[in-house]
């Protein structure tokens, strides 16, 4: 789709500008001068925007990630892994400067004609609505003992209030379907900057919590003070580790692709960006993705200081234990929960734009369709955040599948395909490599976590 294409064409096919609905469908970046347009989305805003669009409740499986790699082994995927994301970026966005296409199924579309277009639309949904579904599964199993956690010991049991389900569809209906009904993004700007401020007050907190809690391990509970001895040699639980190789190891990559997947957000963004240019969104990235892994490494290393080989795959669940009534355990806990509530809009606009365009085509924006496939989606979202066992398997299997094609093989293919470039040149040379390392780790991952499934069945 060309940025000066059709002007009668879809707000899911074109950049909006304009704060207006009749101005929804005006193309945002043009090649051009004269085309005049509203103030777009500020820089700050654009960078909690994609910040919101990274992090989420990924935060809370990076700790056990680093429990089945090791501390090093930890640093060098999370490196890898963020170097890869920003890279594929740099791809997307010279792509669009490249050929004025502004949505990640219409660089599908230009690469490989419909079946293109139509698979990345499909990946995107599948990805999107998987990401969704395991932020629900958090607050699902979390919003219950934070409600208990402000009420006395003595309250009868079975409440309402301690359904989770009940708790999700209540949450659904209040607020998650009136932000995602909302037709642009740049409007959830202020809402991701309260969850930025969130995730970094979680960081605090388990930076601070890890000298307030022993040694999880039975036999060390009554210790207080551990050795912090940095070997693999040591049989002692409490011993933190530099390399570990097991079969939960296959569960880092596609965790940590998970994390910083924020591909199907990037385009929506950059259109809505004032001053729209490849540099500022490529600034705008860096920084995102920058404060993302600091955060990210801080969480995981302190998270799995306190708690060791024992981290659960859902890192405040191992609080309760030790802290069920520490003030700042609760407070952190709704800190997490109301940013991965407000994450949830922000990863479903991408997702209702997939399905659409897969349904509908180029029709014109319909208010019907619009709300109909919002409530669709959130439909099958919260059936799947009811019904999924462990948070680990959304993780794994979509991880390793729908997010290492968006992360890695399907900007690196585009690339290849749409750009003028010689084979031999810097970024075709990355591009190839994008593909491969894309490949070998959806592949690998995905085979190994399939096996182990097998044998624990």
């Amino acid at each position: 789709m060309s940025i000066n294409g059709n002007a009668n064409a879809d707000l899911y096919s074109q950049c909006a500008a304009g704060n207006t609905e009749s101005n929804e469908a005006t193309p945002l970046l043009t090649n051009g001068t004269g085309q005049s347009r509203v103030k777009g989305a500020s820089f700050a805003s654009c960078v909690f925007n994609l910040m919101n669009a990274i992090m989420g409740s990924g935060i809370l499986g990076l700790a056990y990630a680093m429990a089945s790699t090791g501390i090093v082994g930890f640093c060098i995927l999370l490196v890898l892994v963020s170097s890869l994301a920003a890279y594929s970026i740099h791809l997307l966005l010279k792509l669009c400067d490249q050929t004025g296409i502004n949505s990640y199924e219409d660089l599908g579309g230009r690469a490989l004609q419909k079946p293109g277009k139509v698979l990345v639309g499909i990946v995107i949904v599948i990805q999107n609505i998987g990401a969704m579904a395991s932020y629900m599964f958090i607050l699902k199993s979390e919003l219950p003992a934070a409600i208990n956690s402000f009420l006395s010991p003595g309250n009868p049991e079975g409440a309402w209030y301690e359904d989770g389900r009940l708790l999700l569809i209540l949450i659904t209906i209040c607020i998650v379907l009136p932000l995602s009904i909302l037709p642009k993004i740049g409007f959830l700007g202020y809402t991701s900057s309260l969850a930025f401020f969130f995730m970094l007050y979680f960081a605090v907190v388990i930076v601070v919590k890890k000298w307030s809690i022993p040694c999880p391990l039975p036999h060390n509970v009554t210790t207080l003070s551990c050795d912090f001895q940095i070997s693999n040699s040591s049989d002692s639980e409490c011993t933190p580790k530099l390399f570990v190789i097991s079969s939960k190891s296959a569960y880092t990559l596609p965790t940590m692709a998970f994390s910083f997947l924020c591909h199907t957000a990037i385009l929506p963004i950059y259109c809505e960006l004032d001053r729209p240019s490849k540099v500022r969104m490529q600034n705008i990235t860096n920084v995102s993705i920058s404060l993302s892994f600091l955060l990210y490494l801080i969480s995981a290393l302190f998270g799995y200081l306190t708690f060791y080989a024992n981290v659960d795959s859902e890192l405040l669940l191992g609080y309760d234990a030790y802290m069920p009534r520490d003030i700042m355990v609760i407070t952190v806990r709704l800190a997490i929960l109301v940013s991965v509530l407000l994450t949830v809009p922000l990863i479903h606009f991408p997702a209702r734009k997939a399905l659409i365009m897969l349904l509908c085509g180029g029709r014109p924006f319909s208010w019907l369709i619009h709300i109909m496939a919002t409530l669709v989606i959130l439909g099958v979202v919260l059936m799947l955040a009811i019904f999924v066992p462990d948070i680990r398997n959304v993780f794994g299997i979509i991880g390793s599948t729908t997010s290492s094609c968006l992360l890695c093989v399907f900007p690196g293919i585009f690339y290849l395909k749409i750009s003028r470039q010689s084979l031999k040149s810097f970024d075709s040379i990355g591009a190839m490599s994008l593909v491969v390392l894309g490949l070998i780790m959806g592949i690998i991952s995905f085979s190994v976590i399939v096996i182990t499934w097998v044998q624990s069945s």
